[in-house]
């Protein structure tokens, strides 16, 4: 029996992209599914650091405002939907330059009792390098 391997290396990585197209079909169409709705109003918990020390703090939302209690410290902010999952929140009554610039947060993912989010300034100056961080709220009531 003569085997022609050339057409067998053929058939082989012919095989190995139709896997790979197929691999790649199915993930991309993958969508995450995010409930953003069910996080627009409540009081939720989150953990950050200030110089190594992890803390927690927590905020109220509505659909106008996010109260923030936090170092034994309220920050008031009102709050602007761009959309389900994305908003602005520009300070009230801010105590510096720096604390006027609007902040854009994105909720990325959800789960039953939790989001994901992304946020930085909404605004830059030219030249300042712009910066995004994530964290994790948890609704507590």
């Amino acid at each position: 029996m003569i085997v022609d391997f050339s057409n067998f290396a053929f058939k082989l990585q012919f095989m190995r992209f139709l896997i790979l197209i197929l691999f790649l079909g199915f993930f991309s169409c993958y969508n995450i599914d995010r409930n953003c709705k069910d996080y627009k109003t409540g009081t939720f918990r989150f953990d950050y650091v200030v110089n190594n020390i992890p803390k927690t703090g927590t905020f109220k939302r509505t659909n106008k405002h996010s109260i923030n209690f936090y170092d034994g410290k309220t920050d008031s902010s009102e709050v602007k939907w761009i959309n389900d999952c994305e908003f602005v929140l520009y300070k009230i009554n801010p105590k510096s330059i720096s604390e006027k610039d609007p902040i854009h947060m994105k909720i990325l993912t959800t789960t039953d009792s939790s989001y994901t989010f992304e946020y930085s300034k909404a605004s830059f100056n030219e030249g300042e390098t712009k910066r995004k961080e994530k964290g994790l709220a948890i609704k507590v009531d």
